[in-house]
Order: C-alpha cells, then sequence, then structure tokens
C-alpha cells in the first residue's frame, strides 16, 4: 500500500480515537445500526440511521458523506457528530463507502446513489421526509458531496462522470465544509494531488483532475450551500475557488470563516462536537436547512 494512505489512515485514526473520547450515544437519540444498503453485508456497504427519541412520523433527513482523504473513514467516526445533527430535528442517515486505493473513483459516488436510492425505498420504515432531504459533507465528503450534486443539476457533466445518480432525487440544500472544490496537480508533495494517484483510475492525468474539480461542472441548477472554513483548515483557500461561481451562477449561499488567528480551530473543526464553535456552526447549517423546510 501507498505511504501516504498508510500515514493518514494511522494519523487520522488516532486523532479521532482522541477527539471521540469519553463520548457515548446520548439518550435521547435512537440508532438503527449496521444496515447494509446495497445488498451486500460488506462493512464498507453499511449505515446506520439516527432519529430523535420520540419523535413521530416522517423527519427531514441529513445525510452525511464522511471526509477522510478518499482513503480513510467509515461511518462508526462520525457517529458522535452525526447523532448530534438528529438532535437538532433530523432523521440522520450515517453510511460508509468503499474506499480508494482499494476501490477508485467512481465507486464512492456509487456507494452514494445507493444510500439514496435505499432511503426511497426505505423511507415509510425509517420516517424519512423525501421533501425535505439534506447533506452534509467535509474534505474528501464535501469534494464527493459537491461533485454528486453537481452531476444531479449538470445533464453534460452526468454524461462524463462515470456514475449514475439516484432516479428523481435532489438535495434542497447541502453544507459543504473544509472541502476541496479545485483538484490540481501540485506535485506529490501536495498531500491532496499525491491522494489522486491513489483515487483516480489513471493515476490522476489532466483531464481527470479536471472531471472531479467542482468548479468545472457548477451550474444555476446547483442547490443551495452553506460553505465553511477556518484560519487552521489547510484548505482553507478552497472557498475563494467557488464563491464567483455560486454569484455567477446564482446559487443562494451562505459563506462562514469560523476562529480567528488567535484561535485557528483545523480542518473539520466541526466534528469536534465537545467545541463550542462546532455547535455553533452546526447549528447555523441545521438552521441554514430549517430555512428550506417545505410544508
Amino acid at each position: 500500500m501507498n505511504k501516504i494512505v498508510e500515514v493518514i489512515r494511522k494519523q487520522f485514526g488516532d486523532g479521532d480515537k482522541k477527539r471521540d473520547a469519553g463520548l457515548v450515544s446520548p439518550s435521547d437519540i435512537v440508532r438503527y445500526d449496521d444496515i447494509a444498503y446495497a445488498g451486500t453485508s460488506e462493512k464498507l456497504q453499511t449505515l446506520d440511521v439516527y432519529r430523535p427519541l420520540g419523535a413521530q412520523g416522517a423527519l427531514p433527513v441529513i445525510v452525511s458523506v464522511h471526509g477522510g482523504a478518499w482513503v480513510y473513514g467509515d461511518k462508526d467516526v462520525y457517529q458522535y457528530y452525526c447523532m448530534s445533527l438528529a438532535q437538532r430535528g433530523f432523521a440522520v442517515v450515517n453510511f460508509s463507502y468503499r474506499l480508494a486505493p482499494e476501490w477508485k473513483y467512481p465507486s464512492s459516488f456509487e456507494d452514494v446513489t445507493s444510500v439514496l436510492s435505499w432511503m426511497q425505498s426505505n423511507s415509510k420504515e425509517y420516517g424519512f421526509d423525501l421533501d425535505n432531504v439534506f447533506a452534509v459533507g467535509d474534505s474528501a465528503g464535501a469534494h464527493m458531496l459537491g461533485l454528486y450534486c453537481a452531476a444531479i443539476a449538470n445533464k453534460e457533466f452526468a454524461k462524463t462522470c462515470g456514475f449514475e445518480t439516484a432516479k428523481d432525487f435532489s438535495f434542497k440544500a447541502i453544507a459543504l465544509n473544509c472541502g476541496a472544490y479545485l483538484i490540481e496537480d501540485k506535485g506529490d508533495a501536495d498531500m491532496t494531488s499525491g491522494l489522486m494517484g491513489q483515487y483516480l483510475p489513471n493515476g490522476g492525468t489532466s483531464d481527470e483532475l479536471a472531471m472531479v474539480s467542482l468548479v468545472n461542472h457548477l451550474n444555476s441548477a446547483f442547490p443551495p450551500v452553506f460553505m465553511m472554513t477556518c484560519p487552521g483548515d489547510f484548505l482553507c483557500e478552497q472557498p475563494s475557488h467557488i464563491i464567483p461561481l455560486l454569484e455567477e451562477n446564482g446559487v443562494e449561499f451562505i459563506y462562514r470563516h469560523y476562529g480567528n488567528k488567535a484561535k485557528p480551530l483545523g480542518h473539520v473543526f466541526h466534528c469536534n462536537i465537545k467545541l463550542p464553535e462546532a455547535t455553533l456552526c452546526n447549528d447555523e447549517e441545521c438552521a441554514f436547512f430549517k430555512s428550506f423546510l417545505s410544508q
């Protein structure tokens, strides 16, 4: 296995364990765990559903597309963050997907489609309001979520992206957190550039990098966006590539830059629910979603 993949899996894993140390499932959440969404029992194709205890009927839904540099992560790493979103009045779908380098693009996008199709087939059993489906994605998950929404919105891109989106489906609004929207070849010393060699089938050719860069595919049909970063985010310059395109295409969006020089926070700080800044960010994102609820 590539050295950078080994390092990321070790360092990210250790960091996430430290972040979530001492956390337990909240008593006001009902959880349904380890559900196979792709007709298999493979661990990487399972999901959890979280709902507020005592909530009746169909609830608006948040789908979480986890980060992890395209090579790391699963639903277990995101369970406490996702349950905190459910506490804000949503049904939350928290899923694992197939990772690179064992599974190349577009495997993870095919898994997103499988999850959304599973939701459509199981909406009554788990109380999903399919007229009010939102999504959050962070880091590589924000990249994936943005590109998936572009494939829904942009018919020309949909012809060439290599995966099919869920039928008769769209998100009401999304949150892109600390994401990558312009993928460039900056040499192997750059983590994102180096990872593209593990993630993309042909090792990250110029055509492949253009294909997976959201900046090349955004149009006016893209859903409303809550976008955020912070001074300590190593991808903090990425919103500057996408915000002018959102404005040009008339896409409704909110941009937030949390933290400051004295407290720079860090990449995907919002997943650390022990932080007051994470509470603020997640409150604001959920309020943004609720502003689009249809009755």
